[in-house]
């Protein structure tokens, strides 16, 4: 048997992660992928499923398509993780790992806003389920509402709110319905003003109210009202929520958690315990929430791992950039390219809406979908 590395989540960071060490090691290492679910969703895939521009069968990568030499995929859900040991129990028995590397993303606190569950659209049966709702709304307004930060894909509340313009628009009835925007935030993209200044002019173009550093705390669903932090109310005809996130129970219970998150090396993903490590939503790294930072924190665990193994060179320390597109909507797709650790604050830069970058994100989901699930 070869060094047994667990990864839990099988994400953007633990599939990556997985694909990395089964290319350099192959059946040199045993590397164990255990996630709850069958399959991976990218994350944008929930507007496509929310608008009707796909089907959810559609946009499922079945797990069990993974072949990877050297790896194995468990469909098993982690009910308690003990660090210090590296030793983690499921509902289908105990694994033992030399390398654990944690990455089981955010969940959802529906109890922490009450009256958002049925009313948001980050899981796929939350999308689902508004999906059935968007047609019955013809008039009225619609509030786009944040619950709470840090949250997945930053850009994600602002492309809901102009995506849901152009599909009222399309139905005709966009004349007869309000659409508002509430962020935590005071802009949408904090790290890019040139990004956040395009979609504010967007949303003045379109007539989305912009309603910056609030988050909505509750829905009474009684008088058809959202609350905000400060105690003021915004009327509502259709809701769609962004959840408060927080780290897995299990995450919670494990002694590994400070402040909600797992602590790591920002450099290096490291935790305070020797041979785990922790990537992705479900750490405090200093980056955004969202899959491209996660891909890239993989390749860098990877390095690190495959260095140990086999006695390279000290490996190059994370770098915290990424890349996000924005759909604008009217069939064109924007880009924000940001780099939290180089310089003494994060900056962001801006690509402008285009039809080109459309093509480039339909290569970055292909591409990944091509790398992890092909064998």
């Amino acid at each position: 048997m070869g060094t047994r590395i667990l990864i839990l989540g099988a994400g953007f960071g633990g599939l990556e992660l997985a694909t990395t060490l089964s290319e350099a090691l192959g059946e040199d290492v045993d590397v164990r992928l255990i996630d709850k679910n069958d399959a991976f969703i990218f994350g944008y895939a929930k507007l496509d499923v929310l608008f009707g521009r796909t089907k959810p069968q559609a946009v499922r990568l079945r797990y069990r398509d993974i072949a990877k030499p050297g790896v194995q995929f468990v469909q098993q859900t982690v009910t308690a993780i003990d660090p210090q040991a590296r030793r983690v129990t499921t509902d289908g028995g105990e694994h033992e790992a030399d390398f654990l590397i944690v990455a089981l993303g955010a969940d959802y606190d529906l109890d922490a806003t009450p009256g958002i569950a049925g009313n948001e659209f980050y899981s796929v049966e939350g999308a689902e389920r508004l999906r059935e709702i968007l047609p019955t709304f013809s008039q009225g307004r619609a509030i786009v509402g944040v619950c709470g930060a840090p949250f997945k894909c930053p850009p994600a509340p602002s492309e809901a709110a102009l995506l849901l313009h152009d599909y009222l628009l399309e139905r005709g009835v966009r004349d007869d319905c309000q659409i508002s925007f509430v962020i935590p935030f005071e802009v949408p993209i904090p790290p890019s003003p040139e990004t956040s200044r395009a979609l504010i002019e967007a949303f003045a173009e379109r007539e989305i109210e912009f309603v910056p550093k609030h988050r909505v705390s509750a829905l009474d669903a009684a008088r058809s009202v959202a609350v905000l932090d400060d105690g003021s109310e915004l009327p509502y005809d259709l809701f769609l929520g962004v959840p408060k996130h927080r780290a897995p129970d299990v995450v919670l219970s494990s002694g590994m958690a400070e402040d909600g998150y797992v602590p790591v090396s920002s450099r290096t993903l490291e935790t305070k315990f020797p041979g785990v490590y922790a990537l992705g939503d479900v750490a405090t790294v200093g980056v955004p929430k969202a899959g491209v930072f996660s891909e890239r924190q993989a390749r860098v665990v990877a390095t690190a791992l495959i260095s140990k193994l086999q006695g390279g060179d000290e490996v190059d320390a994370y770098d915290g950039t990424g890349s996000c597109y924005i759909e604008f909507g009217a069939g064109r797709v924007g880009r924000v390219d940001v780099d939290f650790f180089s310089g003494p604050k994060p900056t962001g830069s801006f690509q402008e809406p285009s039809r080109e970058l459309v093509a480039e994100k339909l290569l970055f989901g292909s591409s990944r979908r091509a790398r992890w699930f092909s064998s």
